[in-house]
């Protein structure tokens, strides 16, 4: 796969990655009620994410409501929140500098040893936003999991279980990710570093056409 072809593969996997990982964030399915055990107990199905909580009946009608307060949430879900949102901006500016830096382009600087090198911040802006997402998900996902699990009058079937947020969550982070190692691969290599510097420091070979003299003696003038 040619450099232009892998850039831009890169670049369009990271980018399905961080409209992925916005989906994500947005959705309020990252936990659901379970349906586990003999009986359901509710006709109501809950739903809850970072932003909202959801109760959906057997209707089909859905109601959402805001979480009222920021410092009333749990440790968990603030920490998510600030990640996601640490994320969507990280692969905001890799999605601008990707685009400079990316042969396919003509954006910004012709060097292509230089647009080598933005291509790899871009496609490093994508790992660490690829990793945010990924620590958000799996720290959520921890979460639920424990409570699930943990010793508890509350019924089986009343409990949450992972919501399709987080499936999508896992699945932005890998695009991403993967995409910015793409990216990174553009790195320009020592050979052609080398060879871009010998031929910036090699002189001039284009000389200037030898002035030719007159032969003939200068005569001047005699004063009377």
């Amino acid at each position: 796969m040619g450099g232009g072809a892998r850039e831009l593969g890169g670049y369009l996997l990271a980018l399905g990655g961080w409209v992925s990982a916005l989906a994500a964030a947005v959705l309020p399915q990252w936990r659901q009620s379970s349906y586990a055990g003999d009986a359901i107990i509710t006709a109501v199905g809950l739903h809850e994410g970072l932003w909202m909580s959801c109760a959906a009946q057997s209707t089909g009608q859905v109601q959402c409501r805001l979480h009222d307060s920021l410092l009333s949430l749990d440790v968990h879900i603030q920490t998510s929140r600030a990640l996601m949102v640490i994320s969507l901006l990280l692969g905001f500016f890799g999605i601008i500098v990707s685009v400079v830096g990316m042969k396919c382009t003509k954006v910004g600087e012709e060097d292509p040893v230089t647009k080598s090198r933005i291509a790899v911040a871009g496609g490093i802006l994508f790992v660490l936003s690829g990793l945010c997402t990924l620590a958000a998900v799996s720290l959520y996902a921890t979460q639920v999991t424990y409570e699930f699990f943990r010793e508890s009058t509350v019924p089986v079937n009343a409990r949450y279980e992972f919501g399709s947020a987080l499936f999508i969550g896992w699945g932005a982070a890998s695009l991403a990710v993967l995409g910015g190692s793409l990216l990174c691969c553009s790195c320009p290599t020592k050979e052609r570093r080398g060879q871009q510097y010998y031929q910036q420091s090699q002189p001039s070979t284009a000389r200037e056409p030898p002035v030719k003299m007159s032969s003939s003696p200068i005569r001047g003038e005699q004063c009377l």
